[in-house]
């Protein structure tokens, strides 16, 4: 009997990668290719999604195909992961984006997000798509290409114009693109766009008309573990049967399936997801309400979310910027050779605070500075702003969910790092677990499509392939973590107010 394999796609803010996995949930194989990083102006962040669909083409999806010594016809589905609400709006009937992407870090609306706060409030959009008004979401990105690309709303009135997020793209592509590809996103995309009803899951009117998007430009939402389609272009007859926003697709990929159950992704920013079940928790503590995911005609999962901006681009600033390392690795070696911080701290607010302060004015600032701070006490503040900023969105879980974190599942680059594993146990008090596989948003996706697609029978099978790979327990005095994070906030309070529209 021929082997058969699942397929992801995960295309992410740095790369996009194809991962193979088993039945076991075993990583097979994997293709991988970088893209340009585009930053034509201070707190502007672009792709070009052009360059991104033609390195899955030509490079990554060969090159799993290749590494497993597999054909196409041996892949059961596809399952595709993304970079979350970074903005695409492309030609229908040429398939040439009407520029580059906006990505979710770009900050270019942060005074029109000003404006939404103080005149309209927070409440109207808490209601209908259960997130508060911030640079990171894809309406105002929507809105600010109306306002600055001649005729693009008028084109996307008369349907000629796409929009989508990445996964819309790339499936509308691998479906045919101009001719007869299919426009669709998923649930989970859809709520990080701020024009989706949180509760019915549909494109809401109000605030369609509140942003003034026009409905035939918007793809159709679908759940998140479906079969969508078959591909035509790349991979011919196999069916898409899944897609997902990273970040949820690392919770379905770390088997975060029952209430209360929490991970985080540590990557270019860090993400703490919290699932919720089917209750929709509207937090009063600066996380955001979002899908955790759906499968298939099943209610949506709900969770609670902090997401944090900087965590691994802080080392590589302190890599490519400073110069400090020569590899991203180094900067454990490094911090290994102090006791502590020396009473350093740094909060990387480079463009703003997102959970839980949602401070679009705060810059980034080192606190504590002395004759006697040495850059082996800047990298273990470097690790350490991570570490304190998951606290802060630990905390503000545990005062909104009935049900307080035992532990915290984690996944992503940052995670080899074990000093900042420690680091992490100590300052949230509670086991820190690392999985067999951690590659969780591959795998997550893959998991999804598997399921849609009948190549895993349940969640419950999805349960038995995780297998825990490390743990970090905490070990740090109950006194000095509560003065440190008493130094951490004194910190945070001088990033603010630091930027002006």
């Amino acid at each position: 009997m021929v082997e058969r394999y699942v397929m992801s796609i995960d295309q992410g803010t740095m790369s996009t990668r194809c991962i193979l996995f088993d039945h076991q949930g075993r990583l097979v194989s994997v293709g991988q290719r970088e893209h340009e990083q585009y930053f034509a102006r201070p707190g502007w962040a672009e792709h070009d999604p052009t360059e991104i669909w033609s390195h899955l083409r030509r490079v990554v999806v060969p090159r799993a195909l290749e590494g497993a010594g597999i054909r196409p016809e041996q892949i059961a589905a596809i399952g595709i992961a993304n970079q979350r609400e970074t903005t695409v709006v492309w030609d229908r009937r040429t398939g040439v984006p009407v520029g580059h992407a906006i990505t979710w870090q770009d900050t270019r609306t942060s005074g029109y997000v000003e404006e939404l706060r103080r005149t309209t409030g927070d409440d109207f959009f808490l209601e209908r798509c259960g997130l508060s008004p911030t640079t990171y979401f894809s309406a105002p990105r929507l809105r600010w290409l109306f306002d600055h690309v001649d005729g693009l709303h008028e084109r996307a009135e008369r349907g000629e114009v796409l929009f989508g997020t990445m996964e819309s793209w790339l499936i509308w592509n691998l479906t045919g693109g101009p001719d007869g590809g299919l426009h669709l996103t998923d649930a989970t995309n859809a709520s990080r766009t701020m024009l989706m009803n949180i509760r019915g899951l549909t494109w809401d009117d109000e605030l369609l008309a509140y942003f003034d998007v026009p409905r035939a430009m918007l793809p159709e939402i679908r759940s998140s573990a479906e079969c969508y389609g078959m591909a035509r272009a790349l991979l011919p007859d196999v069916p898409i049967c899944a897609a997902l926003g990273d970040q949820q697709a690392a919770l379905f990929g770390q088997t975060c399936f029952a209430p209360g159950e929490a991970k985080c992704t540590y990557g270019t920013g860090s993400f703490l997801l919290v699932n919720t079940g089917t209750e929709l928790v509207r937090s009063r503590h600066g996380l955001l309400t979002t899908v955790g995911y759906k499968v298939g005609g099943e209610p949506p999962v709900y969770a609670l979310e902090g997401p944090i901006a900087v965590t691994g681009s802080l080392v590589q600033w302190f890599r490519d910027r400073l110069g400090l390392i020569h590899s991203a690795p180094e900067i454990e070696t490094l911090a290994r050779g102090v006791e502590d911080n020396g009473g350093c701290y740094i909060v990387p607010a480079f463009s703003g605070l997102f959970a839980p302060h949602w401070r679009s004015d705060a810059r980034g600032v080192i606190v504590g500075l002395t004759s006697y701070i040495t850059k082996g006490h800047l990298a273990r503040a470097v690790l350490e702003a991570t570490g304190w900023q998951t606290r802060e969105v630990v905390d503000a879980v545990n005062a909104d969910s009935p049900r307080p974190l035992r532990q915290l599942k984690v996944d992503g680059g940052m995670t080899s790092n074990n000093l900042l594993m420690q680091f992490l146990a100590d300052v949230l008090d509670m086991p820190v677990v690392r999985p067999m596989v951690s590659e969780t948003v591959s795998l997550g996706a893959a998991y999804a499509a598997g399921l849609a697609s009948g190549y895993w029978p349940d969640l419950e099978g999805l349960r038995r392939n995780w297998h825990r790979a490390a743990q970090w327990m905490p070990t740090m005095d109950p006194a000095r973590r509560e003065a440190e994070y008493e130094s951490w906030r004194r910190a945070v309070e001088r990033s603010l107010g630091w930027a002006r529209s």
